[in-house]
């Protein structure tokens, strides 16, 4: 089961994420093993140990007093693993605790496979709506539709479940059976699927023809399947275009992130040389730079990047590089900003911590961080914003980081000279009585139709210049 745009702030792995080392544990006198990193040099302006080891003999007292005199017997773990997350969530909105389930959750997502129906879903007026079903999985074969609204899942409502609620009741053990009841347009009475799970290969590369000769390639995470994905993507999209394809666009709306070492892989992608992104850690020696190889699997065709308000992280990186390196143009709106990595530190049997190591920077040296990528043409998906119910971007996060280190950026960006005038033509809005974007109707995707027209124009100006 795949969770849509909606969840952008609920999974907590949006960032970008390396592999990390484990932490240590060590027994202070309280009695309660605590969870250290490896041993560097104290700060000078670091508290000193006296001091923390009255602040450690405070928490064990705090930790006592709970299990001797709250209303209600409490558990061990519980307590310690909420203050652990305490301490984490307190330091910025990425860093956090995962118990040994959210730990395992995180690497079936990282993986890219898991037991499941195979829908691609979203939230809408409390019921679970469905995008797609994925080819050859349970969902397609038991004949689900795009735009079925999921009402009940074995009989109970999903009404008062969260998007991720009610995608774990979806998943499961291959081979166990579920019933869905829907409500499905132009039928008046529920109708019942049943099927059993299976295992799900997560879609994270969709690809079409634009146009006849316009590739469309639309990534929805960065996880271990997506670079080979996108590059098989372009090999199929190049042998349905006989060998004619003209432009390339990737739409990263909506794409919360995921691997950073996947965000890298795509840029190199599409560059032959050049920066890709670098990461500048508290520790000098820990900061990394990456540079592309040669190597261009789209061969030099105009590629246009969709980006919006979802598109966070990872797809920054992406979108940063191929607009730095001037490789790409980047149509849409503002994207969400975090400009930040979080590194996985497994914590033996009992979880992970992931903890914000770094900042990253794009090719120029800026730091996106609360700012996001700018589009070089801005087009809305509608006329009218969308209601949103949380945060709209990283900089409404409480205790976000700051934006700091890199290449100062302007209020209102340059605009690029080496674009074919139709990109300074295009509306930023859709035309008035335009439909509003539905995700099942592709019809409706004004951002889509634009970015079309503009690959074509540059496909033109690119055979021009020969």
């Amino acid at each position: 089961m795949k969770i849509r745009s909606g969840l952008l702030l609920g999974v907590a792995f949006t960032a970008g994420l390396m592999a990390g080392p484990g932490a240590s544990l060590v027994e202070r006198g309280t009695g309660i093993a605590w969870p250290v990193a490896h041993a560097r040099a104290q700060d000078s302006s670091s508290t000193s140990r006296a001091d923390t080891y009255r602040l450690l003999t405070l928490f064990g007292d705090v930790f006592e007093r709970i299990r001797a005199e709250y209303v209600e017997p409490v558990n061990d773990r519980e307590l310690i693993e909420n203050a652990i997350n305490g301490m984490l969530t307190g330091l910025d909105p990425h860093s956090s605790y995962m118990n040994a389930k959210a730990f395992r959750d995180m690497q079936v997502q990282t993986r890219g496979e898991f037991g499941g129906l195979g829908l691609e879903v979203t939230a809408e007026n409390g019921l679970i709506k469905v995008v797609s079903p994925i080819d050859d999985t349970p969902a397609a074969k038991a004949g689900m539709k795009a735009g079925d609204l999921i009402t009940m899942l074995d009989g109970q409502t999903v009404q008062g479940l969260t998007l991720t609620e009610a995608v774990d009741k979806m998943r499961g053990p291959p081979g166990s059976p579920i019933k869905l009841t829907i409500k499905r347009e132009g039928i008046d009475t529920p109708v019942e699927v049943s099927m059993n799970r299976e295992v799900i290969h997560i879609q994270v590369v969709k690809s079409h023809l634009e146009a006849g000769d316009i590739g469309y390639v639309r990534l929805t995470s960065f996880n271990e399947q997506t670079d080979p994905g996108l590059r098989k993507a372009v090999t199929d999209l190049k042998a349905k275009a006989g060998g004619t394809l003209k432009g390339l666009i990737l739409d990263l709306r909506n794409n919360p992130g995921g691997l950073l070492d996947q965000a890298v892989a795509v840029s190199d992608d599409f560059l032959d040389q050049g920066e890709i992104v670098s990461t500048r850690a508290r520790h000098t020696q820990d900061s990394q730079r990456w540079n592309a190889k040669a190597g261009d699997i789209a061969q030099g065709i105009p590629v246009v990047v969709m980006i919006n308000g979802g598109s966070a992280s990872a797809s920054e990186i992406v979108a940063g590089a191929l607009q730095d390196q001037k490789r790409a143009v980047v149509l849409g709106t503002r994207s969400f900003g975090k400009g930040s990595v979080q590194t996985v530190m497994p914590l033996p049997g009992n979880g992970a911590m992931r903890l914000t190591t770094a900042r990253y920077y794009t090719p120029s040296g800026r730091s996106i961080q609360g700012l996001g990528i700018t589009p070089d043409v801005e087009v809305a998906a509608s006329r009218t914003e969308v209601a949103r119910f949380g945060p709209e971007r990283e900089a409404d996060l409480r205790g976000a980081l700051r934006n700091q280190g890199g290449t100062p950026q302007p209020a209102t960006p340059a605009p690029r000279t080496d674009l074919p005038p139709i990109a300074r033509e295009i509306p930023k809005l859709p035309p008035e009585g335009s439909p509003a974007f539905d995700l099942t109707k592709p019809d409706t995707d004004y951002q889509l139709k634009e970015a079309v027209a503009l690959a074509q124009a540059m496909a033109q100006q690119r055979r021009a210049s020969r």
